[in-house]
């Protein structure tokens, strides 16, 4: 019996570089950056320098005013980004509304928290005892299944709904549970991926972590720098990736447009420490999405890293790397101009590497000067680089420890 195949048919995302996965690969093409200094948020944010900075989505009224009220009232931002994102995808998959509704199609979005902004208000009217301010749908805005019960209800999918929680891998995994999903026979077609919103608590959260971008001798757009010499921490972002997965032959059978196919897929945690994940793991990680794949490493063109800006972060993922690949493929990062959209960044970043398949065209690291001591010896482009990329290895590592890997190629 032949192994089932997974395939993606729609991306939709919403991006602080654009509202389109073209848009995106256009602006981080063209080196824009969507980082800046948030003087709006000063006493908000109880650490840090005298200004913090973000890369937060600029979402015009007439969009958030698309989705009607009744839905609209129990959705944070992260919820909307991700609503939002899902109707381009299912539109450009052209799904029907029978077919996401026939019972064969299932949805497993995540977050890493739902909305912070309403985590932070409601926590206040509670400690300010102003509890008449707090409503019913507070609570779905907070729960970390928000995006995925707010997209299955606003396009009424009915089946399978699942969530992983975990932080900066969330996404990832999600489009790893929805394609193990499908190919178990669960499910015929997924909306998958994920979304977050940056806000102060967000942000103090990291510099807690020590994680935190915070360089005075660098501007707000200079701070993320994957791989660099200067880099000192990363910069929050926000946004939302949705891709449309499905069964290869339900796709082929609808005359689906076939954007990539998923070819394996691999998750797994250090185990040893809670901050962060090792080297090691990460290797592991990536060589277990790879068996799955059935392919080796030589048959590998590009890998988009996680890479954050950490320190500690980028020369772990480094180390992996080249323990595996050496310098024969090139590797970079969205996140030098995009920020780091946290729970959204796998599927989000994902949309971008499909457009890099379809242009020929490999992306550099957005604010890469100098490659840092600890990162030498892997290839990393200073420019963008025109080549035919028929298989590409994603990379998500979370806090706590936690790596996903997943391997897209062209479809054949």
């Amino acid at each position: 019996m032949n192994k089932r195949r997974v395939v993606i048919t729609g991306t939709g995302i919403i991006s602080a570089l654009g509202f389109s996965a073209n848009a995106l690969y256009q602006s981080l093409l063209d080196g824009r950056s969507a980082v800046r200094a948030m003087p709006e948020w000063q006493g908000q944010i109880p650490v840090g320098p005298d200004y913090v900075t973000a890369a937060p989505v600029e979402l015009p009224p007439e969009m958030s005013k698309s989705i009607k009220r009744h839905y609209r009232r129990s959705m944070g931002n992260a919820a909307l980004f991700a609503t939002l994102a899902a109707q381009t995808a299912v539109a450009q998959s052209g799904l029907s509304a029978a077919e996401l509704s026939g019972g064969r199609t299932g949805c497993v979005i995540s977050s890493t928290l739902g909305s912070s902004s309403e985590v932070y208000e409601s926590t206040k009217a509670v400690i300010e005892k102003r509890f008449n301010e707090l409503s019913s749908c507070q609570f779905f805005r907070i729960v970390s299944h928000s995006s995925a019960f707010n997209v299955a209800n606003f396009l009424g999918i009915n089946g399978v709904q699942l969530s992983p929680c975990s932080a900066c891998a969330s996404s990832l995994q999600s489009i790893g549970l929805a394609y193990e999903q499908i190919l178990a026979g669960r499910q015929e077609v997924f909306l998958s991926g994920g979304s977050d919103e940056v806000t102060p608590i967000v942000v103090s959260s990291f510099r807690h972590l020590y994680a935190l971008a915070d360089s005075r001798e660098l501007t707000p757009q200079e701070q993320s720098r994957p791989f660099d010499a200067r880099r000192c921490g990363l910069v929050c972002g926000e946004g939302a990736g949705i891709m449309v997965l499905e069964e290869y032959e339900y796709a082929r059978r609808r005359n689906a447009p076939i954007l990539a196919e998923i070819a394996g897929y691999a998750t797994n945690c250090t185990g040893s420490q809670i901050s962060q994940s090792d080297s090691s793991s990460i290797e592991s990680c990536m060589r277990l999405a790879l068996d799955d794949a059935q392919m080796s490493p030589e048959e590998v063109d590009y890998i988009s890293a996680h890479a954050t800006s950490t320190v500690a972060g980028d020369r772990e993922e480094a180390a992996a790397i080249r323990a595996i690949f050496a310098d024969r493929v090139p590797v970079s990062s969205c996140k030098g101009h995009l920020g780091h959209t946290l729970g959204a960044s796998g599927a989000l970043e994902s949309a971008a590497v499909l457009e890099m398949i379809r242009h020929g065209v490999i992306l550099p690291t957005g604010n890469l000067e100098q490659i840092a001591d600890d990162c030498a010896g892997l290839n990393l482009p200073l420019a963008p680089v025109q080549r035919q990329i028929k298989t590409v290895l994603k990379n998500c590592i979370a806090f706590g420890g936690v790596n996903a890997s997943l391997v897209l190629k062209t479809p054949a």
